[in-house]
């Protein structure tokens, strides 16, 4: 088997890589920009230099590949971002997977595709809406919530149209070690970690923490992810989480005991955002019946995992 996954010197992606590196007989093929940082593959894995906006560059590439199984995880993936780039934003995410769509819909119709869908299609949810499920109405609110909408909405359009087998996740919030620290669970903890080393005074800038998220490892996402190609049906979108929101503020208590330091909190206005979902905490029960998945490794255990690996790059 010959597995392809656009964006993988990514955070989810190059965890994908490992873990299709442990299934026998699977070669892994991946996707990345030609300046790159892969710094994040830790594993096997055939790069193929690829602008996913360029229709001709993907095409070539999945020629080269010629894969058996696609997981599509390229794009703008930054919720803030979105705001100041809300064209980019729209370029990556949209005409991106268009473009993939296209080159595979050309080449070899029949393989089987994974699209990284988001909670933040979601968006404007209230409270006596949670357990958000798959029939929720999708009401985002930021530019990146409505890119993912939009490349939801497509790909059931093809699968509709063309008979493709495109299988749509929505990925709640997920976070783990080599989780990029402009989100918000890794900058808590690379700013914890550099107190904790005396690279920084004792002052942990913040957003909002009132903000609820429910967060999955990225360990359980990316099997979730190869669960999903294998089990699940093209079209219709399935949800994946964990079912537990954590406040913001929690989760920062969470990383300052593990480090045993008694900083002072300091609110941003750099790092709020325009308009943000209060509370996001779904329902896996439809992806659970139709895989079997369910999620494994503790919250608790993600954030160690997140301190020791920022505490590991800092020391070098």
């Amino acid at each position: 088997m010959r597995a392809l996954i656009t964006g993988v010197t990514g955070f989810a992606g190059s965890h994908l890589a490992d873990l299709l590196n442990t299934i026998e007989g699977m070669t892994v093929f991946g996707l990345k920009r030609r300046r790159s940082d892969t710094s994040n593959l830790q594993s096997p894995c055939i790069t193929i230099d690829c602008e996913i906006t360029d229709a001709l560059s993907v095409e070539n590439a999945i020629r080269e590949a010629n894969p058996d199984l696609i997981f599509h995880l390229a794009g703008q993936s930054y919720v803030p971002l979105s705001w100041t780039a809300p064209s980019f934003t729209f370029e990556a995410n949209l005409m991106g997977s268009i473009n993939l769509f296209e080159a595979v819909r050309k080449i070899k119709p029949d393989i089987p595709i994974q699209v990284a869908g988001s909670s933040e299609e979601y968006g404007l949810v209230a409270e006596n809406e949670c357990l958000i499920t798959e029939e929720q109405p999708l009401r985002p609110l930021s530019p990146y919530g409505v890119s993912k909408a939009a490349m939801d909405l497509l790909a059931q359009q093809y699968v509709r149209s063309y008979g493709m087998k495109i299988i749509i996740t929505r990925a709640f919030n997920h976070t783990g070690p080599r989780r990029g620290e402009v989100f918000a669970t890794s900058s808590f903890a690379k700013q914890v970690a550099m107190i904790k080393l005396g690279q920084a005074p004792p002052v942990i800038f913040v957003g909002n923490l009132e903000a609820r998220r429910d967060f999955t490892d990225v360990r359980d996402m990316v099997e979730a992810y190869y669960q999903a190609i294998r089990f699940c049906k093209p079209g219709t979108p399935y949800n994946i989480c964990s079912g537990t929101a954590h406040p913001l503020k929690a989760v920062l208590e969470i990383l300052i005991g593990i480090a045993h330091i008694h900083p002072t909190i300091e609110q941003s206005p750099d790092r709020m955002r325009p308009s943000d979902v209060p509370l996001l905490l779904g329902s896996y029960r439809k992806f659970h019946e139709a895989t079997d998945w369910t999620p494994t490794i503790p919250f608790e255990q993600t954030m160690k995992d997140l301190f020791n690996y920022w505490m590991e790059r800092l020391k070098k």
